[in-house]
Protein backbone atom coordinates (compact mmCIF):
# COMPACT_ATOMS: atom_id res chain seq x y z
CA UNK A 1 0.00 0.00 0.00
CA UNK A 2 1.77 3.25 -1.00
CA UNK A 3 0.22 5.33 2.13
CA UNK A 4 1.17 4.46 5.40
CA UNK A 5 0.11 5.18 8.77
CA UNK A 6 3.69 4.70 10.05
CA UNK A 7 6.31 7.70 9.61
CA UNK A 8 9.11 7.04 7.85
CA UNK A 9 11.72 8.71 7.13
CA UNK A 10 11.60 10.94 4.43
CA UNK A 11 15.12 11.67 2.33
CA UNK A 12 16.39 14.89 2.80
CA UNK A 13 16.11 17.92 -0.02
CA UNK A 14 18.27 16.27 -3.09
CA UNK A 15 20.79 18.33 -4.37
CA UNK A 16 19.95 19.96 -8.08
CA UNK A 17 20.79 17.88 -10.96
CA UNK A 18 23.02 19.61 -13.86
CA UNK A 19 20.86 21.48 -16.34
CA UNK A 20 21.60 19.56 -19.75
CA UNK A 21 21.60 21.51 -23.00
CA UNK A 22 19.48 21.86 -25.54
CA UNK A 23 21.57 20.47 -28.13
CA UNK A 24 21.81 17.41 -25.90
CA UNK A 25 18.80 16.65 -26.05
CA UNK A 26 17.79 16.84 -29.51
CA UNK A 27 21.45 14.66 -29.96
CA UNK A 28 19.55 12.01 -27.71
CA UNK A 29 16.70 11.99 -28.95
CA UNK A 30 17.97 10.03 -32.60
CA UNK A 31 19.68 7.04 -31.61
CA UNK A 32 21.85 5.17 -34.18
CA UNK A 33 22.17 1.46 -34.75
CA UNK A 34 26.32 0.70 -34.54
CA UNK A 35 25.65 -1.68 -36.96
CA UNK A 36 23.92 -0.43 -39.93
CA UNK A 37 23.17 3.26 -38.76
CA UNK A 38 19.56 3.05 -39.02
CA UNK A 39 17.41 4.78 -35.93
CA UNK A 40 16.88 2.09 -32.63
CA UNK A 41 13.72 2.16 -30.99
CA UNK A 42 13.18 0.69 -27.74
CA UNK A 43 11.61 -2.32 -27.37
CA UNK A 44 8.67 -3.10 -25.30
CA UNK A 45 8.99 -5.02 -22.13
CA UNK A 46 12.81 -5.02 -22.64
CA UNK A 47 15.82 -2.98 -21.32
CA UNK A 48 16.87 -2.66 -24.83
CA UNK A 49 16.93 -0.22 -27.65
CA UNK A 50 16.87 -2.57 -31.12
CA UNK A 51 16.97 -1.89 -35.07
CA UNK A 52 14.05 -2.66 -37.00
CA UNK A 53 16.59 -3.18 -40.23
CA UNK A 54 19.11 -5.63 -39.16
CA UNK A 55 17.92 -6.55 -35.49
CA UNK A 56 20.82 -5.47 -33.99
CA UNK A 57 20.25 -4.49 -29.65
CA UNK A 58 21.88 -2.30 -27.38
CA UNK A 59 21.22 -2.46 -24.02
CA UNK A 60 20.05 0.56 -21.80
CA UNK A 61 22.60 1.32 -19.70
CA UNK A 62 22.26 3.62 -16.27
CA UNK A 63 25.15 5.24 -14.39
CA UNK A 64 26.10 3.52 -11.34
CA UNK A 65 24.91 7.01 -9.36
CA UNK A 66 21.89 7.43 -11.64
CA UNK A 67 18.79 7.51 -9.25
CA UNK A 68 15.19 8.83 -9.22
CA UNK A 69 15.39 11.77 -7.06
CA UNK A 70 12.42 13.50 -4.68
CA UNK A 71 12.86 16.70 -5.26
CA UNK A 72 11.93 19.31 -2.38
CA UNK A 73 8.98 21.32 -3.07
CA UNK A 74 9.02 24.09 -1.35
CA UNK A 75 12.31 25.19 -2.98
CA UNK A 76 11.29 24.14 -6.44
CA UNK A 77 8.45 26.21 -5.98
CA UNK A 78 10.44 28.97 -5.08
CA UNK A 79 12.87 28.92 -7.81
CA UNK A 80 10.84 27.57 -10.48
CA UNK A 81 11.64 30.23 -12.78
CA UNK A 82 15.28 29.43 -12.40
CA UNK A 83 17.20 26.02 -14.91
CA UNK A 84 17.80 24.60 -11.79
CA UNK A 85 15.34 21.27 -12.61
CA UNK A 86 14.75 22.27 -15.93
CA UNK A 87 16.03 21.89 -19.71
CA UNK A 88 15.37 24.01 -22.79
CA UNK A 89 12.84 21.85 -25.30
CA UNK A 90 11.23 21.70 -28.49
CA UNK A 91 7.60 21.93 -28.35
CA UNK A 92 4.82 21.23 -30.57
CA UNK A 93 1.31 22.13 -29.94
CA UNK A 94 -1.86 20.87 -31.30
CA UNK A 95 -4.09 24.19 -31.94
CA UNK A 96 -7.16 21.92 -31.79
CA UNK A 97 -7.14 20.33 -28.47
CA UNK A 98 -4.33 22.25 -26.93
CA UNK A 99 -2.19 19.33 -26.36
CA UNK A 100 1.63 20.18 -25.91
CA UNK A 101 4.63 16.93 -26.52
CA UNK A 102 8.10 16.97 -27.95
CA UNK A 103 8.84 17.64 -31.02
CA UNK A 104 10.21 15.05 -33.39
CA UNK A 105 13.09 16.09 -35.50
CA UNK A 106 12.98 16.53 -38.64
CA UNK A 107 9.02 16.09 -38.89
CA UNK A 108 6.76 17.72 -41.09
CA UNK A 109 3.12 17.14 -41.14
CA UNK A 110 1.58 15.04 -38.09
CA UNK A 111 -1.24 13.94 -36.38
CA UNK A 112 -2.36 14.90 -32.68
CA UNK A 113 -2.33 11.74 -30.98
CA UNK A 114 -4.98 12.66 -28.77
CA UNK A 115 -7.31 14.22 -31.16
CA UNK A 116 -6.44 12.48 -34.42
CA UNK A 117 -5.82 16.49 -36.30
CA UNK A 118 -3.39 17.40 -38.47
CA UNK A 119 -0.81 19.71 -37.29
CA UNK A 120 2.18 21.29 -39.13
CA UNK A 121 5.40 21.30 -37.21
CA UNK A 122 6.67 24.42 -35.90
CA UNK A 123 7.59 23.63 -32.47
CA UNK A 124 8.58 26.17 -30.14
CA UNK A 125 11.50 26.34 -27.70
CA UNK A 126 10.34 26.22 -24.13
CA UNK A 127 11.87 25.73 -20.34
CA UNK A 128 10.16 22.59 -18.46
CA UNK A 129 10.54 20.49 -15.67
CA UNK A 130 12.88 17.85 -16.95
CA UNK A 131 11.71 14.21 -16.23
CA UNK A 132 12.85 12.32 -13.12
CA UNK A 133 11.95 8.81 -14.23
CA UNK A 134 9.86 6.41 -16.63
CA UNK A 135 7.76 3.54 -16.42
CA UNK A 136 9.26 2.19 -19.72
CA UNK A 137 6.68 0.30 -22.21
CA UNK A 138 5.77 -3.32 -21.27
CA UNK A 139 3.04 -3.70 -23.69
CA UNK A 140 3.98 -3.97 -27.40
CA UNK A 141 2.38 -1.95 -30.50
CA UNK A 142 1.54 -5.63 -31.98
CA UNK A 143 -0.28 -6.53 -28.45
CA UNK A 144 -1.92 -2.95 -28.07
CA UNK A 145 -3.91 -3.45 -31.80
CA UNK A 146 -4.46 -7.37 -31.02
CA UNK A 147 -6.46 -5.70 -28.18
CA UNK A 148 -7.79 -2.52 -30.27
CA UNK A 149 -9.76 -5.06 -32.83
CA UNK A 150 -10.87 -7.41 -30.22
CA UNK A 151 -12.53 -4.24 -28.48
CA UNK A 152 -13.71 -3.11 -31.58
CA UNK A 153 -15.35 -6.68 -32.58
CA UNK A 154 -17.23 -6.94 -29.44
CA UNK A 155 -18.74 -3.82 -29.96
CA UNK A 156 -23.15 -4.15 -29.33
CA UNK A 157 -24.77 -2.27 -31.61
CA UNK A 158 -22.25 -0.41 -33.27
CA UNK A 159 -21.97 0.86 -37.09
CA UNK A 160 -21.12 -1.80 -39.46
CA UNK A 161 -18.59 0.16 -41.06
CA UNK A 162 -16.58 1.35 -37.73
CA UNK A 163 -14.22 -1.04 -37.57
CA UNK A 164 -13.19 -0.57 -41.10
CA UNK A 165 -13.28 2.97 -40.48
CA UNK A 166 -11.36 2.93 -37.21
CA UNK A 167 -8.46 0.65 -38.72
CA UNK A 168 -8.26 2.65 -41.77
CA UNK A 169 -8.07 5.79 -39.81
CA UNK A 170 -6.35 5.31 -36.91
CA UNK A 171 -2.70 5.50 -35.83
CA UNK A 172 -1.89 3.53 -32.64
CA UNK A 173 0.57 5.39 -31.57
CA UNK A 174 2.81 4.69 -28.13
CA UNK A 175 3.00 8.01 -26.10
CA UNK A 176 4.29 9.12 -22.87
CA UNK A 177 2.42 10.91 -20.88
CA UNK A 178 3.51 13.40 -17.83
CA UNK A 179 2.09 12.88 -14.05
CA UNK A 180 3.53 14.59 -10.95
CA UNK A 181 3.95 12.04 -7.94
CA UNK A 182 4.01 14.14 -4.56
CA UNK A 183 5.30 12.48 -0.92
CA UNK A 184 4.38 14.23 2.13
CA UNK A 185 4.15 13.60 5.71
CA UNK A 186 0.58 15.10 7.39
CA UNK A 187 -0.57 15.63 10.90
CA UNK A 188 -4.13 16.26 10.97
CA UNK A 189 -5.92 17.92 14.69
CA UNK A 190 -9.67 17.08 14.65
CA UNK A 191 -12.57 18.02 16.14
CA UNK A 192 -15.81 15.46 16.18
CA UNK A 193 -18.61 13.45 17.37
CA UNK A 194 -19.04 9.49 18.06
CA UNK A 195 -22.23 8.06 17.34
CA UNK A 196 -23.35 5.00 19.03
CA UNK A 197 -26.32 3.13 18.36
CA UNK A 198 -28.91 2.34 21.60
CA UNK A 199 -32.11 0.97 21.78
CA UNK A 200 -34.40 1.98 24.11
CA UNK A 201 -38.00 0.75 23.87
CA UNK A 202 -40.88 3.48 23.76
CA UNK A 203 -45.03 3.44 24.46
CA UNK A 204 -47.05 2.95 21.32
CA UNK A 205 -50.86 3.08 21.41
CA UNK A 206 -52.89 0.89 18.95
CA UNK A 207 -56.92 -0.16 18.82
CA UNK A 208 -57.42 -3.98 19.11
CA UNK A 209 -61.04 -4.95 18.77
CA UNK A 210 -62.23 -1.94 19.87
CA UNK A 211 -60.17 -1.02 22.22
CA UNK A 212 -56.83 1.07 22.76
CA UNK A 213 -54.04 -0.97 23.98
CA UNK A 214 -50.12 -0.07 24.83
CA UNK A 215 -47.12 -1.57 23.81
CA UNK A 216 -43.75 -1.48 24.13
CA UNK A 217 -41.57 -0.90 20.78
CA UNK A 218 -37.78 -0.88 20.41
CA UNK A 219 -36.64 2.29 18.89
CA UNK A 220 -32.99 2.69 18.01
CA UNK A 221 -31.25 6.35 17.51
CA UNK A 222 -27.59 7.76 17.78
CA UNK A 223 -26.06 8.73 21.03
CA UNK A 224 -23.46 11.07 20.37
CA UNK A 225 -20.24 11.84 22.39
CA UNK A 226 -17.85 14.45 21.76
CA UNK A 227 -14.34 13.81 20.45
CA UNK A 228 -11.20 15.38 19.58
CA UNK A 229 -7.60 14.25 18.30
CA UNK A 230 -5.13 13.72 16.32
CA UNK A 231 -3.42 11.21 13.39
CA UNK A 232 -0.77 10.98 10.79
CA UNK A 233 0.04 9.58 7.58
CA UNK A 234 2.85 9.29 5.00
CA UNK A 235 1.89 9.96 1.69
CA UNK A 236 3.72 8.16 -1.09
CA UNK A 237 3.37 8.72 -4.81
CA UNK A 238 0.43 10.17 -4.93
CA UNK A 239 -0.10 10.18 -8.36
CA UNK A 240 -1.36 13.79 -10.58
CA UNK A 241 -1.85 13.84 -14.28
CA UNK A 242 0.29 16.84 -15.90
CA UNK A 243 -1.82 16.85 -19.04
CA UNK A 244 -5.24 18.01 -19.29
CA UNK A 245 -5.34 17.22 -23.11
CA UNK A 246 -6.65 13.48 -22.49
CA UNK A 247 -9.33 13.30 -20.52
CA UNK A 248 -9.44 11.83 -16.92
CA UNK A 249 -11.98 9.19 -17.58
CA UNK A 250 -10.12 7.91 -20.44
CA UNK A 251 -6.58 7.99 -17.82
CA UNK A 252 -8.81 6.41 -15.00
CA UNK A 253 -10.37 3.37 -17.18
CA UNK A 254 -6.92 2.83 -18.68
CA UNK A 255 -6.57 1.55 -15.03
CA UNK A 256 -3.24 1.98 -12.33
CA UNK A 257 0.58 2.50 -13.16
CA UNK A 258 2.66 1.24 -10.73
CA UNK A 259 5.31 3.78 -9.90
CA UNK A 260 7.29 1.61 -7.88
CA UNK A 261 8.58 0.10 -11.29
CA UNK A 262 10.00 4.04 -12.44
CA UNK A 263 13.14 3.88 -13.97
CA UNK A 264 16.07 6.85 -13.26
CA UNK A 265 15.13 8.48 -17.41
CA UNK A 266 17.41 8.21 -19.96
CA UNK A 267 16.65 9.39 -23.67
CA UNK A 268 17.03 5.50 -24.99
CA UNK A 269 13.37 4.30 -22.65
CA UNK A 270 12.00 7.39 -25.39
CA UNK A 271 13.52 6.12 -28.80
CA UNK A 272 10.82 5.69 -31.18
CA UNK A 273 8.04 7.17 -29.17
CA UNK A 274 6.60 10.45 -28.74
CA UNK A 275 6.65 12.41 -25.36
CA UNK A 276 3.72 14.67 -24.11
CA UNK A 277 4.60 18.20 -22.26
CA UNK A 278 2.49 18.88 -19.05
CA UNK A 279 0.53 21.55 -18.61
CA UNK A 280 -0.17 21.09 -14.93
CA UNK A 281 1.78 23.78 -13.34
CA UNK A 282 3.78 21.76 -10.22
CA UNK A 283 1.59 24.14 -7.26
CA UNK A 284 -1.93 22.71 -9.40
CA UNK A 285 -0.58 19.37 -9.31
CA UNK A 286 0.15 19.59 -5.39
CA UNK A 287 -3.52 21.17 -4.87
CA UNK A 288 -4.82 18.14 -6.53
CA UNK A 289 -3.02 15.83 -4.48
CA UNK A 290 -4.02 17.25 -1.36
CA UNK A 291 -7.20 16.88 -2.66
CA UNK A 292 -6.70 12.92 -2.70
CA UNK A 293 -4.94 13.16 0.81
CA UNK A 294 -7.60 14.99 2.77
CA UNK A 295 -10.30 12.12 1.70
CA UNK A 296 -7.67 9.58 2.79
CA UNK A 297 -7.23 11.73 6.13
CA UNK A 298 -10.85 11.96 6.49
CA UNK A 299 -11.08 8.21 6.40
CA UNK A 300 -8.14 8.03 8.95
CA UNK A 301 -10.29 9.89 11.36
CA UNK A 302 -13.29 8.42 11.07
CA UNK A 303 -11.50 5.22 11.65
CA UNK A 304 -10.15 7.25 14.53
CA UNK A 305 -13.07 8.11 16.39
CA UNK A 306 -15.27 4.80 16.40
CA UNK A 307 -18.34 3.90 16.88
CA UNK A 308 -21.12 3.61 14.52
CA UNK A 309 -20.94 7.41 13.01
CA UNK A 310 -19.03 10.17 12.83
CA UNK A 311 -19.39 13.77 13.04
CA UNK A 312 -16.05 15.66 11.30
CA UNK A 313 -17.01 19.03 12.62
CA UNK A 314 -13.14 20.65 11.97
CA UNK A 315 -9.73 19.74 10.94
CA UNK A 316 -6.61 21.30 10.87
CA UNK A 317 -3.93 19.69 8.69
CA UNK A 318 0.04 20.79 8.88
CA UNK A 319 1.84 19.57 5.51
CA UNK A 320 5.67 19.05 6.16
CA UNK A 321 8.26 17.61 4.10
CA UNK A 322 6.29 17.51 0.78
CA UNK A 323 8.74 16.36 -1.96
CA UNK A 324 7.81 15.40 -5.82
CA UNK A 325 8.66 13.78 -9.28
CA UNK A 326 8.54 14.71 -12.99
CA UNK A 327 8.04 10.71 -14.30
CA UNK A 328 6.47 10.00 -17.77
CA UNK A 329 4.11 6.82 -17.87
CA UNK A 330 3.11 4.60 -21.04
CA UNK A 331 -0.18 5.03 -23.32
CA UNK A 332 -1.11 3.43 -26.64
CA UNK A 333 -3.27 6.12 -27.89
CA UNK A 334 -5.14 6.25 -30.77
CA UNK A 335 -7.54 8.86 -32.08
CA UNK A 336 -9.78 9.29 -35.13
CA UNK A 337 -13.00 11.00 -36.45
CA UNK A 338 -16.10 8.99 -37.11
CA UNK A 339 -19.21 11.29 -38.59
CA UNK A 340 -17.76 14.34 -37.59
CA UNK A 341 -16.33 12.97 -33.91
CA UNK A 342 -13.09 12.53 -32.35
CA UNK A 343 -13.14 8.84 -30.79
CA UNK A 344 -9.98 7.49 -28.74
CA UNK A 345 -9.08 3.98 -27.69
CA UNK A 346 -5.99 3.92 -24.80
CA UNK A 347 -4.60 0.72 -23.67
CA UNK A 348 -1.87 0.94 -20.50
CA UNK A 349 1.43 0.23 -21.94
CA UNK A 350 2.54 -1.31 -18.33
CA UNK A 351 -0.76 -3.53 -18.02
CA UNK A 352 -2.51 -3.76 -20.83
CA UNK A 353 -5.63 -2.69 -19.69
CA UNK A 354 -8.42 -1.10 -22.17
CA UNK A 355 -10.69 1.58 -22.80
CA UNK A 356 -12.57 3.44 -25.07
CA UNK A 357 -14.87 5.47 -26.90
CA UNK A 358 -17.55 3.99 -29.30
CA UNK A 359 -20.00 5.35 -31.26
CA UNK A 360 -23.47 3.53 -31.36
CA UNK A 361 -26.02 2.32 -34.18
CA UNK A 362 -29.32 4.22 -33.77
CA UNK A 363 -30.97 1.92 -36.17
CA UNK A 364 -29.48 -1.61 -35.42
CA UNK A 365 -31.16 -0.61 -31.63
CA UNK A 366 -34.38 0.41 -33.23
CA UNK A 367 -34.48 -2.79 -35.15
CA UNK A 368 -33.08 -5.08 -31.99
CA UNK A 369 -36.32 -3.28 -30.23
CA UNK A 370 -38.56 -3.94 -32.78
CA UNK A 371 -37.42 -7.39 -32.93
CA UNK A 372 -38.02 -7.89 -29.07
CA UNK A 373 -41.48 -6.08 -29.29
CA UNK A 374 -42.92 -8.89 -32.37
CA UNK A 375 -41.49 -11.85 -30.35
CA UNK A 376 -43.45 -10.43 -27.11
CA UNK A 377 -46.03 -10.07 -29.20
CA UNK A 378 -46.12 -13.65 -30.98
CA UNK A 379 -45.64 -15.10 -27.44
CA UNK A 380 -48.92 -12.85 -26.11
CA UNK A 381 -50.68 -14.52 -29.50
CA UNK A 382 -49.54 -17.68 -28.83
CA UNK A 383 -50.49 -17.80 -25.19
CA UNK A 384 -54.50 -16.02 -25.63
CA UNK A 385 -54.59 -19.36 -28.34
CA UNK A 386 -53.56 -21.99 -26.20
Amino acid sequence: MPWSRTRPRSPEPDAAPVAGTAEEGERLSRIACSSCGAELTYAPGTSSVRCAYCGHEQAIVASPWQVVVEHDLASALARAAAEHLTDERRVLKCETCAASFEAEERAGAQTCPFCGSAIVASPERARVFRPDGVVPFAISRETARERQRAWLSGLWFAPSDLTRKAEAEARLEGLYLPFWTYDCDTVTDYVGARGLRVTRHVPVAREVQGRVVTEMRPVVELRWTPVSGRVGRHFDDVLVPATSALPLSDLGRAGRWNTHAVRPYAPEWLAGFRSAFYDVPLDRGFAEAQAVMRAVIESDIRADIGGDAQRIEAIRTRWSRATFKHVLLPLWVTAYRYRGRTWRFVVNGQTGQVHGERPWSLWKIAAAVLGLAALVAAALVLAGGG
